[in-house]
């Protein structure tokens, strides 16, 4: 980008709302996925078998998928500020009970369930900013908040040393603080665009549901997404489990493994702007199937770390591309098409961990899980080839200054 885009970029929308919504998304982020962070001193305090780890872990990943199309509602109806902001006093709540309670296996459930709170924050962040911009910057600034997914990576490193110093318990405390700073950054920094899209009504998203680009969108999104945050929210106990390398060590590896994917999400949303969205798609599902099929075969560590870096890469830019689409689509109906899409999304973040679980327990390895992702892939791979020939005829037509 030269000196004169990013002038003109800058001058486009708004940044003190872009920043906003980076920070609330990316300390959600952080909530979110910390209790697979802690997944190995929580397994240990409760005896967890393989499949209990993978669905503990995966818990936070389920709530807080479904609980985005609610939010994606209200972020249309009420606005993705005030929206937003409550969705940061309800992820309060289960930090206070991880820190104060969580001694049973019952109330760690309804931790992990309540954990979901700060997953359902994507609902807000992209609607929020995507009003402010124009359609030739769709894919970047959905990439730049998009790219909050570096939460996961604060997590894995983070997480796992305070935890040797705290405890597990702990570290729920000391994650209320910076919850509540970004609650007061949000309040000051993100701004409503002033010509909100008219309040839809039932019918209006009864309709989005029968359109069959929702669809496609969210089964695309499933596999990038849910790829990336189930690999994520599990890698730290897969290191540990797989290779037996110390907690803190395998949190260092998941941060090395996910920074690649958190850091090109902006890449794909701005390679998707220049290149387009269907063809960084396409490129991205062929790079995933190989890289997964590849770890598919638990490698020597070394080589697990490059293959499980290049997946979680294209994952990231995946995830960007995915979203330089959907506001080409869908501009009116963001909110509710966000919260639908990353709600499919994060069923695949569900999806993943638990059956890397029970792949574990009912063959004695995780290879037949990440075959799983990789049939995933290939399967997205061919449904796009066929259908990207109806959008190119019906609405992804090439305009200036927008890519597809």
């Amino acid at each position: 980008m030269t000196q004169k885009q990013l002038k003109d970029f800058l001058g486009a929308g708004h940044p003190g709302t872009l920043l906003g919504a980076f920070v609330y998304f990316t300390v959600s982020t952080v909530v979110w996925v910390m209790i697979g962070a802690l997944g190995v001193d929580i397994a240990k305090d409760f005896q967890l078998t393989a499949t209990q780890k993978g669905l503990f872990i995966a818990l936070p990943i389920l709530t807080g998928s479904l609980l985005r199309i609610p939010v994606g509602i209200a972020s249309d109806r009420i606005g993705p500020k005030k929206t937003g902001a409550l969705g940061l006093v309800f992820t309060l709540i289960p930090l206070l009970l991880g820190w104060l309670g969580g001694n049973g296996l019952s109330s760690l459930i309804l931790i992990g369930l309540t954990l979901g709170f700060a997953g359902a924050s994507f609902a807000v962040a992209l609607p929020l900013v995507s009003r402010w911009y124009s359609a030739r910057y769709q894919g970047l600034v959905m990439g730049i908040v998009g790219s909050g997914n570096c939460g996961t990576v604060i997590a894995a490193l983070t997480a796992p040393r305070l935890a040797n110093l705290v405890g597990w318990h702990g570290v729920f405390g000391l994650a209320i603080l910076p919850v509540v700073v970004t609650l007061a950054l949000f309040g000051v920094f993100a701004k409503e665009q002033p010509q909100q899209p008219a309040h839809r009504h039932h019918a209006n998203y009864s309709k989005i549901l029968r359109e069959n680009d929702t669809w496609w969108f969210s089964l695309f999104y499933m596999v990038t997404f849910g790829g990336f945050v189930g690999l994520a929210s599990f890698l730290t106990v897969f290191f540990y489990d797989q290779y037996g390398v110390g907690k803190v060590m395998a949190g260092n590896l998941t941060a090395l493994c996910v920074f690649g994917g958190s850091l090109l999400r902006p890449v794909g949303g701005l390679l998707a702007d220049r290149r387009g969205g269907i063809k960084i798609l396409m490129a991205v599902f062929g790079i995933i199937a190989g890289a997964i099929f590849l770890i598919s075969q638990l490698p020597p560590l070394i080589w697990a770390i490059a293959e499980l870096f290049v997946a979680v890469c294209a994952l990231g830019i995946g995830n960007g591309a995915v979203f330089q689409l959907v506001p080409q689509r869908f501009g009116k109906e963001m909110g509710a098409v966000t919260g639908l899409v990353g709600a499919v999304g994060g069923v695949g973040g569900f999806l993943l961990p638990f059956l890397l679980g029970v792949s574990k327990d009912l063959t004695g390895s995780y290879g037949a899980g990440f075959v799983f992702l990789t049939a995933a892939a290939c399967a997205c791979m061919t449904l796009l080839a066929y259908v990207q020939r109806e959008w190119r005829r019906d609405w992804a037509r090439e305009e200036v200054g927008v890519s597809f």
